[in-house]
């Protein structure tokens, strides 16, 4: 077995007579290298896992795509994971895929003191915030200034004359939530106005179907103090807004204007082309995977590094009326 091993390992010790008998037996007999267990022997795996919030969304599929360009260009496989959003759920991937010897571990974290990592860093397992930032300066994170994105998106619905708006997202555990009210918040200050110009409706997740149930409350207020604009804290929210407020026959935006976030593929797409504020979804991923590949490369050298991307507003259709007043 040792020599089997050489011809695979190390050919160029093995005397090429040797290594052909060896190699027409191989093939004849059909035999697979054992490389998972070849990468235990050497303490850690060809592989990472990647840990999502919500597979669901198109978002993350985008992300996932870039991780996936950069690692299987390094000869790395990768392990999808969804969280789901609950933490029991993220808790029992990271314990697997530690499991499973992963080198690293990519992650968008319900939870922004996650514990759970810092152990698996002392293990010696790689992470590499996604989609977040790092609260440390020893962990790797790329993200996007999220309180960017929503300034951009309400300053737009306020230089559109809108005076009364919604903001709709949730959990606000969520830091990308959080960072994007509190941007919104931050537009609203710089323009010198009320806190009361934007009301918040809380949603239990960021899909379509929690956006139709925003879109209920909205219609559910009285006329003359119902918002004239929503700014969804992501395009699935925002694809159920529109979806309620056309079932109620109110027109987007001529009655209400409306702006997402994410910009993904079915915001330019939907039946009123949808506003968003557009991330680098794909860069994130690669970006992400690359700084993690590079930790593992060269441990020695390698700088921890915390990668911000800054956000653009995309205007279309669904928020482009422009009124002369509240």
């Amino acid at each position: 077995m040792g020599t089997v091993s050489n011809v695979l390992n190390r050919p160029d010790i093995v005397a090429p007579t040797t290594r052909s008998r060896v190699l027409a037996a191989i093939s004849e007999l059909g035999f697979v290298p054992n490389d998972a267990a070849r990468q235990l022997r050497r303490g850690r795996g060809r592989t990472l896992g990647l840990v999502v919030l919500d597979v669901s969304n198109p978002f993350f599929t985008d992300v996932a795509k870039g991780v996936e360009d950069t690692t299987g260009a390094a000869g790395m496989a990768v392990i999808f994971c969804n969280s789901d959003g609950d933490p029991n759920k993220e808790s029992a991937y990271l314990d697997l895929l530690e499991e499973q010897r992963v080198q690293g571990v990519l992650i968008t974290p319900i939870d922004d003191a996650n514990t759970r990592l810092v152990r698996l860093r002392d293990r010696g397992v790689l992470v590499v915030l996604l989609d977040r930032r790092s609260p440390r300066p020893d962990l790797c994170s790329v993200s996007v200034d999220d309180r960017l994105g929503g300034e951009l998106a309400m300053r737009h619905l306020i230089e559109n004359g809108h005076r009364r708006i919604a903001f709709v997202g949730g959990p606000h555990r969520l830091e990308q939530v959080r960072d994007r009210h509190d941007g919104a918040m931050r537009a609203i200050a710089a323009a010198d106005l009320a806190p009361e110009v934007l009301r918040r409706f809380d949603t239990p997740g960021t899909t379509v179907a929690a956006g139709r149930d925003a879109a209920a409350r909205i219609l559910g207020m009285p006329r003359s103090t119902r918002a004239t604009a929503v700014f969804c804290a992501n395009d699935l929210l925002a694809l159920g807004v529109l979806q309620g407020l056309t079932r109620q026959r109110v027109r987007v935006p001529d009655d209400i204007a409306l702006v997402g976030y994410d910009d993904i593929d079915f915001a330019a797409a939907a039946a009123v082309p949808l506003s968003s504020v557009r991330q680098p979804r794909q860069r994130l991923g690669q970006t992400a995977a690359t700084l993690l590949l590079e930790e593992a490369n060269s441990p020695d050298i390698h700088r921890h590094q915390q990668v911000i991307f800054e956000p653009e507003l995309v205007v279309r259709e669904s928020s482009q009326f422009v009124r002369s007043g509240g």
